[in-house]
């Protein structure tokens, strides 16, 4: 990796921008964070002075309470702002509600939204940086950095290896992402779903596309399950939820066709019985709570490199900055 490498962007809209040493730098810059939540004061002083919109208006428990402990963690000011409490029920645009919190002077804003393309038009109009937290079925740029954080610590690379993922394809936000990423890194992907659950333009994703799971299941070093969107289906898609997890729920019985060292990952949150058996959920294949830790350290990693691309002190590829000491140095000690 280029050690020169200095983040420059004001904005994280998604990967697709990205490229691989971008991507490298993020996950490198996370790593240096892992061992704050492992302090007995949980706390740095990186960001001390930023302040942090978090603009959710879709329901979330781990992206946003992600985002909020990275935050904490940072000490930056933040402020959490969602549909029910804002403006927006009064009649405002969301175009107006983001220009007044622009007028306080944020230096970030994450957004969540429904539709797709949302975080780009306030990228666009705002001073402050944007992350996009999730738009419609679009992209998750922050889960895919989490996910292959996870891969990289479990497997040691992410070039080469034969990535699974599996279940509603087409309404998936996380698989878009995760793709695009993984392409990226040099993973062979492979996508499994029902048909009802599959784009029309499927191929065009940039994976190879199965009907069957256990010929998608079949050799794979990483398997990634779909939550199954119900609230996203305008129509029934499956005949039943029994229906659907005896011909794409995981079970060890399953897993077996998989490689003898497999991870089994999940976005979250996960509908056991459906897409996943319990006893693989919680079993020693599982790194579904190593990603939800994961998510806190990228974040974090996301906000520091922003907010410091934000002031001109970009940081480097081992997460040291013109303006900032390492992410081991004094910046990031207890002290608060």
């Amino acid at each position: 990796m280029n050690e020169t490498l200095r983040w420059t962007r004001k904005d994280l809209l998604g990967i697709a921008p990205l490229d691989a040493p971008e991507i490298e730098l993020i996950l490198d810059t996370a790593e240096s964070f892992l061992e704050v939540a492992e302090r007995p004061i949980k706390k740095v002083p990186t960001l001390r002075g930023k302040g942090v919109i978090n603009l959710f208006f879709e329901p979330s428990t781990r992206t946003r309470s992600s985002f909020e402990l990275a935050e904490k963690r940072l000490s930056a000011d933040s402020m959490n702002v969602s549909a029910s409490t804002s403006a927006l029920v009064k009649g405002e645009s969301l175009l107006d509600t983001a220009t007044n919190l622009q007028a306080m002077s944020p230096d970030l804003i994450i957004i969540r939204h429904q539709h797709p393309g949302v975080p780009h038009m306030l990228a666009k109009r705002l001073e402050a940086g944007v992350i996009n937290a999730g738009d419609g079925a679009h992209e998750h740029p922050t889960q895919a950095l989490l996910d292959a954080l996870t891969i990289r610590r479990n497997k040691g690379r992410i070039k080469g290896l034969r990535v699974a993922i599996i279940g509603d394809i087409e309404h998936s936000r996380v698989v878009r992402s995760n793709i695009q990423l993984l392409n990226k890194l040099g993973a062979e992907v492979t996508i499994a779903g029902p048909r009802s659950m599959m784009p029309a333009a499927a191929h065009a994703l940039g994976a190879t596309v199965s009907y069957d799971l256990d010929e998608a299941l079949e050799g794979r070093d990483v398997v990634m399950m779909l939550r199954t969107q119900l609230e996203r289906h305008k129509r029934s898609l499956v005949p039943s939820v029994r229906e659907y997890f005896k011909l794409f729920g995981l079970t060890h019985a399953r897993l077996a066709r998989a490689a003898d060292d497999v991870i089994v990952m999940h976005p979250g949150p996960m509908n056991r019985g459906t897409e996943i058996a319990s006893d693989v959920a919680d079993g020693p294949a599982s790194v579904i709570l190593e990603q939800v830790a994961n998510g806190v350290a990228v974040r974090m990693a996301v906000l520091y490199l922003l907010s410091t691309a934000a002031t001109g002190a970009a940081p480097t590829a081992a997460g040291q900055s013109d303006k900032e000491p390492h992410a081991g140095d004094g910046a990031h000690r207890g002290e608060s």
